[in-house]
């Protein structure tokens, strides 16, 4: 399937979380096996060559698309969730957003000291939580080799932000636009 078939796999909703936003929902595309396995295939191509130890999946579509891409590339999963989530010792990390801080965490011990680390996410807007993913995984002592994304919102700047920190990225998809 080409980028333009998972393109059209991609429903937009407008004016959702509020007005003037495009939300760019990836249900539908996960809703459709071609889809779903063509977007899936074409990540693991991306991600193969890295040889990676883990994949570290984004709350909460990056579990979807993560876990998918562990299993592809014959790796493990550690899921970085929003805080109170996770039932063990966590560590954590503050970070601000638009309007306000939130925090993400993961279990303690979970990404060893020098884990080759692969960060996945359904979307990137401008960055934020992906950095905030990056340096709790950096604090780890884990090497990020790349950010993946199914969909990049390149007019908010994300990827640009995650390469002025050093983390190579690819998306598979663009949309302009919030």
């Amino acid at each position: 399937m080409m980028t333009q078939s998972l393109i059209d796999l991609v429903r937009t909703i407008p004016d959702f979380p509020k007005p003037g936003i495009q939300f760019r929902d990836i249900t539908t595309l996960l809703a459709d096996p071609k889809g779903l396995r063509d977007l899936v295939d074409a990540m693991a191509a991306l991600a193969r060559p890295l040889d990676v130890d883990l994949v570290v999946g984004v709350e909460a579509r990056g579990f979807i698309l993560g876990a998918a891409l562990a299993l592809e590339l014959g790796t493990g999963f550690v899921p970085v969730r929003k805080a109170g989530k996770l039932p063990g010792k966590t560590v954590g990390i503050d970070y601000v957003l638009e309007y306000g801080t939130d925090r993400l965490e993961m279990h303690e011990g979970q990404v060893p000291r020098g884990t080759r680390v692969l960060l996945v996410d359904d979307l990137i807007a401008t960055g934020g939580t992906a950095l905030a993913a990056a340096q709790l995984l950096r604090e780890q002592g884990a090497s990020v080799l790349m950010a993946l994304f199914a969909i990049d919102l390149p007019d908010l700047g994300g990827m640009k932000a995650l390469a002025d920190d050093g983390i190579a990225t690819a998306a598979l998809m663009a949309f302009p636009g919030h």
